[in-house]
């Protein structure tokens, strides 16, 4: 009889011990999941901060103002949408600003790439300032201005020139993006700097005019990063 109660002792203890043991396995998993929660919650909620103090930094003291070409482009084909338009739309949406689109006053642009590549040419080489459709209403109320372009042939299309000219920029500042196909900003930040010199002139976010078309999302990535910055 004693026997039999010892080993009957020695089962309740070693059920005893799974148990407290499994407890402990379950406990540890509800910590672990908790914990992955967490770090994935947290992960979110900065991704949503980027984009929250993009817009607290800048809100409606700032505006979009870019040019963008639609047509027959550099390895994309005929668009609908222009490269630098998609890079503006992106900005507004994440900071909240305003924009403005610089669109000539005569659009005689050709909507093919070659001739557009020509005309581009033939404006440089003549230093020229193309009229612009319509003027910015109370420019005065930003400081801060995205300035969005195409690289042609390595510096702004000369219309973008006659959008800093016609403007005070004292005290502003520029925050310039491009499109490209392959040359990068092109020092665009330093021409930009030459033609309004009392304005604070960043950085140049630079664009393949490729991956706006194809790679929209990858963009959208960049574009937050570099506005979270």
């Amino acid at each position: 009889m004693k026997r039999i109660i010892a080993i009957l002792t020695v089962m309740a203890l070693i059920f005893a011990f799974a148990g407290c043991s499994a407890n402990t396995k379950n406990e540890s998993s509800e910590k672990a999941t908790a914990a992955n929660t967490e770090t994935t919650s947290a992960n979110e909620t900065t991704a949503e901060n980027k984009i929250a103090n993009a817009t607290t930094n800048t809100g409606k003291n700032a505006v979009v103002v870019y040019f963008s070409r639609t047509g027959e482009q550099y390895g994309v084909g005929v668009i609908e949408k222009g490269n630098t338009a998609i890079v503006a739309d992106m900005i507004v949406e994440q900071t909240g600003a305003d924009s403005f689109e610089i669109l000539p006053k005569n659009d005689n642009y050709p909507m093919t790439y070659k001739e557009l590549t020509d005309v581009a040419k033939e404006e440089q080489n003549q230093n020229a300032r193309p009229e612009i459709k319509d003027t910015l209403q109370n420019f005065e109320q930003y400081d801060t201005i995205y300035l969005g372009y195409p690289i042609w042939w390595g510096d702004l299309p000369m219309i973008c020139y006659t959008f800093l000219e016609g403007y005070d920029f004292s005290g502003k500042t520029i925050i310039p993006f491009c499109t490209h196909a392959g040359s990068g900003n092109a020092g665009t930040q330093s021409k930009i700097q030459s033609a309004v010199p009392n304005a604070t002139v960043k950085d140049v976010l630079a664009i393949a005019g490729t991956d706006t078309q194809n790679n929209p999302d990858s963009v959208k990535t960049v574009v937050s990063e570099w506005l979270s910055k």
